[in-house]
């Protein structure tokens, strides 16, 4: 009788170590063979903010802090400082968007810039004193045509190349930490303290606030390629849904166990191939919706936190750093 208790407990301490084991198969993860990113490091202390190409896909513009104006005519594998005479104050210039050969950028404190030949000029777009909030995303969409959103959720849009503004928003939602923008017109942003987020849709007149789905707080949100919504949460958390409704949330993700690095933006290549950045060169990648994991160890020495990951094209993408660093995507030529 003895003899099997001990049977039973050394085969009972095996299916714990076992189940144990099977329940910390992500504590961490398995390296990416093939790295497909190339560090690019520029002259400059600027944390990166937004980046956008004209009709030439090898001529782009980068922005950031420090009223930080770059300009590549290789597709991101060079850049240039373009200096502009903006007086003394210094801008964070915190978004650029073309649409052909027209572009513009918006900054804070409170700034917006338009061109209407690549970038060859620019010129100051005045705006109202009365503006709420202040600039913080812009989005190009027709020729004299583009949409500013401000940091309190404040939407307008031009049709005269920003002569004249029109409201969308009857209501501010409230300082946001981040905001996104789907190709349908629809927003959603985080708000400052990570409490809850808000959605945006053409027509409506006001943001729809929900809670967040979790203890955790809110770090990022953003569109999926056919208009889902995934959200980051403090502690290197993701969740997915399909509409951003309280009830369509799936369970929360978490990549990595051992880890405790925090996200800070996910982006999609592809339908399905996903990549999640964060701080100290932390980026992780899914092939298959968030289904399996993979970290890109290769990027663990960049000394950057890795802010924004932009992909305009499945061949053509960047992530955003600071202190001068970004990756650029090169696919096969990397690896």
């Amino acid at each position: 009788m003895g003899g099997l208790l001990v049977h039973l407990r050394k085969f009972g301490a095996i299916v714990a170590i076992a189940f144990l084991c099977f329940g910390c198969s992500n504590a961490f993860l398995p390296d990416l063979e093939n790295n497909p990113w190339e560090v690019v490091h520029l002259d400059t202390e600027a944390t990166f903010s937004d980046i956008a190409f004209t009709d030439d896909a090898d001529h782009g513009w980068l922005v950031g802090s420090r009223s930080t104006l770059m300009e590549t005519r290789d597709g991101g594998k060079t850049w240039a400082q373009r200096s502009l005479d903006l007086g003394d104050k210094g801008f964070t210039f915190t978004s650029v968007s073309f649409v052909g050969n027209e572009g513009w950028v918006a900054g804070q404190p409170q700034i917006l810039l338009h061109t209407t030949n690549g970038g060859d000029t620019w010129e100051r777009v005045p705006l109202s004193d009365k503006l709420p909030g202040k600039p913080f995303l812009i989005t190009a969409l027709a020729d004299k045509e583009a949409e500013l959103a401000t940091d309190v959720g404040a939407i307008y849009r031009t049709r005269d190349g920003g002569q004249n503004w029109k409201g969308l928003v009857l209501g501010a939602v409230g300082v946001v930490r981040n905001m996104s923008r789907s190709p349908d017109g629809s927003y959603a942003a985080v708000s400052s303290r990570g409490n809850f987020y808000s959605l945006w849709s053409p027509g409506d007149l006001e943001w729809r606030p929900f809670n967040r789905e979790s203890s955790r707080r809110l770090q990022n949100i953003g569109f999926d390629q056919d208009g889902g919504l995934w959200l980051l949460e403090r502690g290197g958390q993701i969740q997915f849904s399909l509409t951003g409704e309280e009830e369509d949330w799936q369970e929360p993700i978490t990549p990595e166990l051992a880890t405790s690095w925090g996200f800070l933006d996910a982006a999609f290549r592809t339908s399905e191939e996903l990549w999640v950045s964060g701080g100290s060169g932390t980026l992780y990648f899914s092939p298959d919706d968030g289904l399996t994991w993979f970290k890109d160890a290769d990027v663990d020495q960049v000394p950057s936190n890795l802010y924004r990951i932009i992909f305009n094209t499945p061949d053509q993408g960047f992530i955003l750093g600071q202190n001068g660093y970004l990756l650029r995507y090169a696919g096969a030529q990397a690896a």
